[in-house]
């Protein structure tokens, strides 16, 4: 197991506070030598900040790519990888139309854009802005790359040290931590002789990992002045196979991911994380990206694994559509109609969703893909009808759509 990010969350002020910036860098820096001292490999240390127009100075859209450029300046000197600037609300159509310059403008920049929660509904018009700003995004440069640094936001709260979900929202400085844990599933699912052995064991490691986190990062924090929020122990994974959260789902039985039994091998080890007791924050759940795990991108690539898979897992378990390749001349209405599709399930569920399409220039179902990222697995594009919205969905309307009740 690897820690993928440990997260500050703050308030950078505007113009941006400098000497709050090397203070949160110091507290990274600090949290990740103790972690490392404890045998935990850190890959990156991020920032987010709250929503752009929720900050103690309010920044506006025009105002948003000097944000990110100066944002992206000082993270730069103080040695933090990644800087998240938080999500466009469903209120702001200037925000929206803004986003591509906020990431045109940087490299090391995330966003995101909010278009439902319990609060708004599902808002049809921002999630079409969402929808705009990944057609936009797609271009700059000419291999659809930008969108790896843009999500499309359901139910999802503050506090996700994950990126391009995070940020902060009211309160003290705080940290939390990512891991890119699907390597501890496998290693658990694979030599089980048994579900309820395999639950055990699995619930007793996250358990026992979680707690060395906390012991070690909650006092760091705390001699910084910043609150530790918790773990975010999601199952993420990375393009090797035994670091493959698609490896751990076909050990439990699912003979090919994307067939029969894939959805309750699913829910099993999600399950395992919903048993396990400890500091929580974030989503702590199943990760699906298709382009970051090797067995996933090879059963996108054979079409065993579709979107409406995808969708069924996020019923249950899943966190939503994650770096999905996607034809280069998706349409805003496709985009939109599965952006919907996602948000509806996100309010009935009452589950934190996020959405990161990748329509790639140039490129078909079916064709290869291939990033230079070391990330990314090798995978084909998956296909994304283009049906139009009719009706009631084709509008500026909000819908309101309550969580499921059963009685």
């Amino acid at each position: 197991m690897r820690i993928r990010a440990i997260t500050g969350f703050i308030d950078p002020g505007w113009p941006i506070e400098t000497e709050f910036i090397a203070k949160t860098a110091q507290c990274l820096k600090d949290c990740r030598s103790a972690l490392q001292d404890a045998g935990f490999e850190v890959q990156t240390l991020r920032i987010a900040t709250p929503p752009p127009s929720e900050m103690s100075t309010p920044v506006t859209p025009a105002e948003r790519p000097d944000l990110a450029r100066r944002l992206e300046a000082e993270i730069f000197i103080q040695g933090i990888d990644y800087a998240a600037i938080g999500p466009v609300l469903p209120h702001e159509p200037d925000g929206f139309r803004i986003l591509p310059k906020v990431l045109a403008a940087t490299d090391t920049v995330f966003s995101s854009g909010l278009y439902a929660d319990p609060t708004v509904g599902l808002s049809l018009t921002a999630a079409r802005a969402c929808a705009q700003a990944i057609h936009e995004i797609s271009s700059i440069g000419d291999d659809g790359f930008g969108n790896l640094r843009f999500a499309a936001l359901v139910n999802v709260p503050s506090g996700v040290p994950f990126f391009p979900a995070a940020y902060h929202r009211g309160g003290p400085p705080s940290v939390a931590i990512a891991t890119e844990s699907a390597d501890l599933a496998v290693s658990v699912v694979k030599d089980a002789d048994s579900s309820q052995s395999a639950k055990k064991k699995l619930i007793a490691a996250i358990e026992t990992h979680a707690a060395n986190l906390v012991r070690v990062t909650d006092a760091i924090a705390s001699d910084h002045d910043f609150r530790f929020l918790g773990t975010d122990f999601s199952f993420a994974p990375y393009p090797e196979t035994q670091r493959s959260i698609g490896t751990a789902l076909e050990a439990i039985g699912a003979s090919s991911f994307g067939q029969s039994g894939s959805a309750a091998a699913a829910a099993f080890l999600t399950d395992c994380l919903d048993s396990a007791r400890f500091q929580r924050t974030g989503f702590c759940g199943l990760f699906l990206p298709v382009l970051e795990d090797t067995v996933l991108a090879a059963r996108a690539s054979e079409g065993i694994l579709t979107i409406s898979d995808l969708l069924l897992y996020s019923t249950l378990c899943g966190t939503g559509l994650d770096t999905i390749p996607l034809p280069g001349n998706a349409s805003i209405e496709a985009l939109t109609g599965l952006l919907l599709d996602l948000g509806a399930i996100g309010l009935r569920h009452t589950k934190p969703l996020t959405a990161r399409l990748m329509p790639i220039p140039g490129k078909s179902a079916g064709d290869d893909v291939h990033f230079d990222f070391p990330y990314f697995a090798d995978s084909r594009v998956m296909l994304l009808p283009d049906a139009p919205l009719t009706g009631l969905l084709d509008n500026s309307d909000m819908l309101d759509i309550g969580p499921y009740k059963f009685e």
